[in-house]
């Protein structure tokens, strides 16, 4: 990895991290939170996923509008770092343990494959 690449994925973890502490407090059913990106396609190809324990815990966090407070929070915390995104309903997913248990036998890494 390049340096530039380095520090640029190093803001995105710092200002996620933030995020993620935040969340657990603030977001029920919310547990953690990762990133993708092909850095030669950088900021556009950055996938932010929130991850809840359950379907059911994404939908209500949707019914009470905190996936709005948790893409402001992540646009918020990547500015702070240099990182403007467009429009971060094209960035930020929502997926779930079950799911990825039901889906992928828990196998994280094959499942943001596919986001």
């Amino acid at each position: 990895m390049q340096k530039t690449v380095k520090k640029l994925d190093n803001n995105v973890i710092k200002a996620l991290t933030i995020v993620c502490e935040q969340a657990k407090q603030a977001v029920p059913g919310f547990e953690w939170i990762t990133h993708t990106a092909s850095y030669d396609r950088f900021p556009g190809s950055l996938a932010v996923i929130c991850v809840f324990d359950t379907q059911a815990s994404i939908e209500q966090a949707q019914a009470q509008q905190l996936d709005v407070y948790l893409r402001r929070q992540i646009q918020g915390q990547l500015l702070k770092v240099g990182i403007k995104l467009k429009d971060a309903r094209h960035h930020v997913r929502y997926d779930s343990e079950q799911a990825c248990e039901a889906q992928n036998n828990g196998n994280w890494q094959q499942r943001l494959k596919l986001h």
